[in-house]
């Protein structure tokens, strides 16, 4: 393998709670040339990936705090960095779910140390081209946190429900697009609510009572009517304060007429 197409300075995240199995991927992963970094449980994994954002994930499934998967729905929120599970658990129930929610690879305990490297090595070269995502995500004067799931705004934080915080991650991540109502259904809510187009414009509503200036007259969540809604890209803070500055002044506009 070239160098110029897999560095090998890369950074492996080791996620085991068996310290002879981190010390065995630790030495032959030095071996082969790449740097790694270690931790014992989910939280940790979930964390350290987005602080010291590895180039790869080593993960286990049966960890103390948490499963495996669950590590792996989290990080996939924000980011698209190669994840191969590493577990006793061989059912093929089980590998298929894990591939389901986004992990790259799956090997089983024991392993080849060889075909460890060979499955790092061709999981690191999808990822050249791939582009990775950052814990936070910004539009405007809203700041999601998607390690944390705290939303900010104008730096303060606010609550929101678990459904209001999955569809304005929606949002978020989809800034700029025209989504459709079964769109934001079927991947918020599920498959089986394709048709509840109430349920979309309650929750929208309540988005735009905690995030817009005037949730009347929204600046971030557009309604395309007959379609669906669209999440403008709000430039910056002063950006935005001149958009709120247009709409009292057309409100003035309006009283003199």
């Amino acid at each position: 393998m070239t160098e110029t197409l897999v560095n090998k300075k890369n950074t492996i995240l080791i996620v085991d709670d068996e310290p002879q199995i981190r010390k065995l991927l630790r030495i032959v992963l030095k071996d082969e040339g790449y740097k790694t970094q270690e931790c014992e449980n989910g939280s940790q994994a979930v964390r350290m990936s987005a602080s010291i954002k590895p180039d790869l994930i080593i993960l286990d499934l049966g960890l103390p705090d948490m499963d495996g998967k669950e590590v792996v729905d989290s990080i996939r929120e924000w980011s698209q960095v190669p994840i191969i599970i590493c577990s006793v658990r061989d059912a093929d129930k089980e590998v298929v779910d894990a591939l389901g929610r986004g992990a790259d690879d799956y090997i089983t305990k024991p392993f080849n140390p060889d075909i460890l490297i060979a499955r790092i090595e061709a999981s690191l070269r999808k990822s050249v081209t791939r582009e990775v995502g950052e814990p936070d995500l910004e539009n405007g004067r809203i700041r999601m946190n998607l390690v944390r799931h705290e939303v900010f705004l104008d730096g303060h934080v606010i609550f929101f429900t678990p459904k209001e915080y999955q569809l304005l991650r929606y949002f978020m991540v989809n800034s700029g697009k025209m989504l459709t109502h079964k769109q934001l259904l079927k991947d918020v809510w599920g498959a089986a609510h394709g048709e509840d187009m109430q349920y979309l414009r309650v929750y929208v509503s309540q988005l735009r009572e905690k995030i817009e200036p005037d949730p009347k007259d929204p600046t971030y969540i557009i309604t395309e009517p007959g379609i669906g809604y669209r999440m403008e890209t709000i430039g910056g803070a002063s950006d935005h304060a001149n958009a709120i500055d247009d709409v009292q002044e057309n409100e003035l506009l309006a009283g003199v007429n």
